[in-house]
């Protein structure tokens, strides 16, 4: 019996990333038909034969959200119709990930609904990178393969000559704190913090740190960022307590008009970011690193079934 061949497809959310997947891993990007009817409705026909064959489908749900996440649930569909051995759902960005409890009376989990939506549509098996919480990973009953973009962070922080004694690894909130942890473990450098209150969805004012930055070269991790205000506003602080330098690495930059507005300020030396979405730099120091390599690697792996622990190491880890 002839294995299931490798496929790779990708909707319109982030196909540079897709074909630049393709390009590491030495695979062709699958032919497909992606577009909309004038009504805005999708529609989808894969161009290829996949009966029998292994899928990756390739799509973050960015902006549009509702859109590209329609797409990706239509993808998998067809494939799922079109006799596809196993297909997995490639989500480098998973959206609605921020709405993963019940915070106050009458609201949604969104989070879990998206994901029995995948499921529903087809998709047995995830990957995806640097969830905004990792229990996300229980609300798909198929196995989920979570990444983390830190590999790529810390590949960069070391060519610029800043994992030294003088870095502090900061968790611009309190709930970002494990990760700041486990950056702050990585590479070998004290862990600091800043408490923030919120006063709006768009704005947050930062009240204390805890930790020592006076005269040192500090690192904000988080994992999302779109108005940039709680980055901003903890760089304020960070500079306030007598920081030398503040660079940021955030793995999704879903950058709004105001968080350029407030990049523009100057407070943030570097926003290191990746490519799991498209960000447009607009000229000012945003750093985009490419997380191809490491998804090119997963995909690999899971396709020969093997193990994919091994890309969670760093070198010299």
């Amino acid at each position: 019996m002839t294995a299931p061949r490798l496929k790779i497809f990708s909707g319109n959310a982030n196909r540079p990333l897709a074909e630049e997947i393709c390009k590491a891993i030495g695979v062709p990007l699958g032919e497909a038909t992606v577009t909309k009817f004038p009504d805005g409705e999708s529609f989808v026909k894969i161009n290829e034969n996949i009966r029998g064959q292994d899928v990756f489908i390739m799509q973050s749900t960015c902006t549009p959200t509702n859109h590209h996440l329609m797409e990706l649930l239509i993808m998998i569909d067809a494939a799922r119709r079109a006799s596809a051995n196993r297909i997995t759902a490639v989500i480098p960005f998973y959206g609605y990930a921020r709405q993963d409890r019940k915070d106050q009376p009458r609201v949604p989990i969104t989070a879990k609904l998206v994901a029995n939506l995948i499921v529903a549509a087809g998709a047995t098996r995830i990957l995806t990178m640097d969830l905004h919480s990792q229990q996300i990973q229980g609300f798909f009953d198929i196995p989920v393969d979570h990444l983390f973009a830190s590999p790529v962070f810390f590949e960069h922080v070391e060519k610029i000559g800043m994992r030294d004694k003088n870095l502090v690894v900061v968790s611009p909130d309190v709930g970002g704190m494990k990760m700041a942890a486990a950056y702050a473990t990585l590479m070998g450098s004290a862990l600091g913090m800043v408490w923030k209150k919120r006063t709006s969805a768009t704005t947050v004012e930062s009240v204390n740190v805890v930790g020592d930055v006076d005269g040192k070269d500090v690192l904000l991790v988080d994992d999302i960022t779109e108005t940039a205000g709680t980055l901003i506003n903890a760089a304020k602080v960070m500079r306030a307590h007598g920081a030398l330098s503040v660079r940021a690495a955030v793995s999704h930059a879903l950058l709004s008009p105001i968080a350029y507005d407030r990049l523009k300020g100057g407070e943030i030396d570097e926003l290191i970011t990746t490519n799991t979405i498209p960000v447009d730099p607009r000229g000012l120091p945003i750093t985009v690193l490419s997380v191809a390599g490491l998804l090119g690697e997963a995909i690999l792996r899971i396709h020969n079934n093997e193990s994919v622990t091994g890309l969670f190491k760093v070198k010299g880890f």
